[in-house]
């Protein structure tokens, strides 16, 4: 595992209310540099919700997300991408009317750096070479696989440069051999030392490639700690699984 450097991002007391219902509740936690952080529970628990939180998608009701010392909540989804902060999302989302270099470029314009012109086009293309598209470049969006789809996104949001990186089950949906496609690729990411936070239902991924995890029941922590311990909580196996 790559040893984990100083607090990066905090998340403090975040709580996302929609009229009624609580999504996310009274939510605590820090992640490291250079860690990637699981964040998981079963299904309705809230960690999307939590994703879309931290990246701006939607203001919290209550609580704070600071990222170096100044605070990211309350900012618009733009001004945290250019603070550092990219993601990929459950559901893929590529630009059909563009090229998979055009798509990746507006990653690298938009993001951190700021990347323009032919800088950002050649920095696009280095990336799709880098994530296995390289030879897919001339290609329509639409004629992608699914994985492909995904590595597309993926490309994008590491165009930004981001500081942290949030995967929204990025690995869902795929067959066997691209599970381990994609679980190689981000392991990649994270022997590159890159800050990643994590949504996943494949404990395979989240056993081989995460430091510490988060575990979210009905909105709220119940569990955090390294995967093997949070996974042996019987608090955390309850929620999975019930009390049978």
């Amino acid at each position: 595992m790559t040893k984990p450097g100083r607090t990066l991002l905090k998340v403090q007391g975040l709580t996302k209310r929609f009229g009624g219902l609580v999504a996310v509740n009274n939510m605590t936690f820090d992640v490291h540099e250079h860690e990637v952080l699981g964040l998981i529970g079963p299904n309705g628990s809230g960690k999307t919700t939590t994703m879309n939180l931290i990246s701006g998608a939607f203001p919290p009701s209550d609580g704070s997300i600071t990222m170096n010392g100044q605070r990211l909540s309350g900012l618009a989804a733009h001004q945290i991408a250019r603070r550092g902060v990219s993601r990929t999302f459950q559901l893929v989302r590529v630009l059909p009317g563009l090229s998979l270099v055009d798509n990746v470029v507006a990653g690298a314009a938009f993001g951190y750096r700021k990347r323009w012109g032919a800088e950002a086009e050649q920095f696009a293309r280095g990336l799709l070479e880098r994530i296995g598209l390289g030879d897919h470049m001339h290609l329509p969006v639409g004629s992608l696989t699914y994985i492909d789809q995904k590595r597309l996104e993926l490309a994008r949001a590491l165009a930004g440069e981001p500081e942290v990186l949030l995967l929204d089950e990025w690995l869902a949906g795929l067959n066997p051999t691209e599970l381990q496609e994609g679980i190689d690729l981000i392991a990649e990411l994270r022997r590159e030392g890159r800050t990643i936070i994590l949504v996943e239902h494949v404990m395979d991924a989240i056993r081989s490639l995460c430091d510490r995890c988060v575990v979210m029941n009905s909105g709220a922590k119940i569990a955090e700690g390294t995967p093997r311990d949070v996974l042996s909580d019987p608090e955390v196996i309850r929620a999975y699984l019930g009390d049978e």
